[in-house]
Order: structure tokens, then sequence, then C-alpha cells
């Protein structure tokens, strides 16, 4: 308790109410120019005795102080604390930003007015290009960063969209499934490229919204061509390079039993996005082949169609890639005619 010598410079009631709903203000205040210390710390400012005004921080603290706590705190994690397995590599491109921009790693600021550090296409990451090397496999793509569905990395699309398949499959299959299993030369037949086209534009602006329906594409093969085009343009195929070889050499096997086993192993080569889609395929393609006196489509017709469409030759010569195509065809029909034995 406060006792005053001389009640008569005792402050009144209203003073002391206006003091107590000052402190507040003056507080903010406080925090504020705390903050635009630190700011000006990070930016490498030197501030002189007269400040700059609010209208001068306040574009900065939108673009950068927002962000100043989360990559402080990110940058002091010990490498132990980072995931340790990753499923996912970062696709990291050289990037121009708008305003500061702080590394997403290092937590240090970017510097220069042009290609100041790399951006990941698939998750937003922000990093020097030093740093990148240093940054752990852990990428999670977003959709906001995504900006088409065809020719987007398969495992890419399916991450960011948290599914088991890409969208585009499993929408085009259940369409054929309701209304084309039946039609006569299905999958060898082509629809209209333009229309085609207009499927694809619409899938990479609207993904899971667009409609394939029998009121927007009548034709059964408008909607088998969008499907074939989107396996052809994946920039690795559903039979990645990497198990690519080993497919092609259990093609050659002559023993059933060898064989089947080779398969086997083949496929567990295969990502899991990359192998849940080519076994939602064939599972497809041998109810196509189960409706054959209708569509006229057998195992063989069908494997010639998907076999460079599933598969292409990883960075060999042309010769080498011309004698693997039969082999491709081979792996296909033994896919679809295998098809409950080997998924």
């Amino acid at each position: 308790m406060v006792v005053w010598e001389n009640p008569s410079r005792m402050p009144s009631r209203e003073s002391y109410e206006v003091c107590q709903e000052e402190k507040p203000l003056v507080q903010k205040a406080k925090r504020e120019a705390n903050q635009e210390d630190i700011l000006a710390a990070a930016l490498g400012m030197r501030m002189g005795p007269q400040k700059p005004s609010a209208t001068f921080w306040q574009p900065l603290k939108l673009f950068a102080y927002s962000q100043l706590t989360s990559l402080v705190r990110r940058a002091s994690l010990k490498e132990s604390d980072w995931p340790s397995r990753s499923e996912k590599a970062h696709n990291f491109k050289v990037h121009t930003f708008r305003g500061p921009h702080w590394c997403e790693h290092c937590a240090s600021f970017m510097w220069g007015l042009m290609a100041q550090g790399v951006k990941c296409t698939d998750c937003g990451l922000n990093t020097h290009k030093q740093c990148s090397s240093l940054v752990p496999n852990n990428c999670k793509p977003d959709l906001r960063h995504i900006r088409k569905v065809y020719s987007c990395d398969l495992s890419t699309l399916v991450k960011a969209c948290n599914t088991a398949r890409p969208m585009v499959v499993d929408m085009c299959i259940r369409e054929i499934e309701s209304r084309g299993l039946k039609s006569e030369g299905l999958y060898r037949i082509s629809g209209f490229s333009e229309s085609v086209e207009e499927v694809k534009s619409r899938f990479d602006k609207d993904g899971e919204k667009t409609d394939i329906s029998v009121n927007a594409y009548e034709d059964i093969n408008i909607i088998t061509g969008a499907l074939k085009l989107y396996l052809r343009d994946l920039p690795v195929p559903v039979i990645s390079f990497d198990a690519y070889p080993r497919f092609i050499e259990a093609a050659k096997l002559t023993d059933a039993e060898k064989k089947l086993e080779a398969f086997r192993e083949a496929l567990a080569l295969l990502p899991p996005p990359h192998a849940e889609t080519l076994k939602y395929l064939m599972a497809h393609l041998k109810r196509v082949t189960q409706n054959e006196k209708f569509n006229l489509m057998n195992a063989e017709n069908l494997a010639i169609i998907f076999g460079p469409t599933l598969m292409r030759a990883p960075n060999t010569d042309a010769i080498t890639a011309l004698n693997d195509i039969r082999y491709q065809r081979q792996v296909v029909e033994v896919l679809i005619k295998k098809e409950d034995v080997l998924f």
C-alpha cells in the first residue's frame, strides 16, 4: 500500500485511471520498437537516431516478420531432429523472390535482386542454392504449387491430393466401366484429338471437379484417349525407369514359374503410387478382356497399345529401344493375364 506524505499531491481517481489505460499502450509501443530493431538486424540495416516512419515498416512486417519466428526455430533444430527417412526428394528450381525472403534451412537472409535462391515447385520450400543439397528429402507436395495435372510426376500428384492413385486414372476408368466396356475397339479407336486436348485442359484447370460424363463427352473414345494421353505424358512412366530392366529381363524368361517370380521381384521395385496405379489399371484391363465378344479387345491387343504407354526405355540408344518394343508388349500382356496372381 502506497502512503502519500502530502495528500494534496495525491493523484485524482480520474488521472489514476488514465495512467492505468496508458500502460498497455506504452508497453505495446515498446514491443513494436523491439520488433523493428530485430527486423532491422535481420535485414542488416543500420538504424540512425531518426527511425523510419510506420509506413516504412508495415510492408516489411507483412512480408518478413511473420516468418522470423518459425525460421529461427527451424534453423535451431539439430540435425537429428529432422526426419531421418524420407519418401520424396524436393524439386528445386532457381527462383526470383518478391520482397525479403529467408532461407528455410539456415534462416539466413537471401540476398540479391534476381535468382536469390531456389524454390521447390512441389511444396514451396525456399532455400539458398547451396543449402538445397543439405535439405532432407521430406517433400510434402501442396496442390497450391502444382500448376497442372498432366505432365506432373505421378507420386507428386498422389501425395498432394492424398489419394492412392492419380485422379485422372480413377475418374476415367470409372467412366469407361460405367458405359464403355462393350464399346467395339475400346482403346484402339482414338477420339477426336481436339476433344482429348480439351479434357486435358479441364483436368489441369478443374482437377477432380472436371466433368467427363456422357453429357459432356458422349464418345467414350475421348475418355480413353484422355487416359492414354495422361499415361504417356508422365515424366516417369508407370513402370518406372529403375524397374524397367527387371521387367524386360522377366519377359525374356521361358520357364513359367521363374517368369512369375521375376515379375513379382520387378513389381516390388516400383514406388508405392506407381504400383497401386498399375494394379488398378491391370484389373480394369482384365475386365475389358472379359467383354471381348463385344469390344473385340483381348490381352494381346491391349498390350500392343499400353506397352509403349506404360514403359519407356531409360536413356538407351534407339536400336535397343526398338528391340525392347516386343518385350514391352509381352510385359503388359503377362500383367493383364496374371493380374489375379501378381497383384
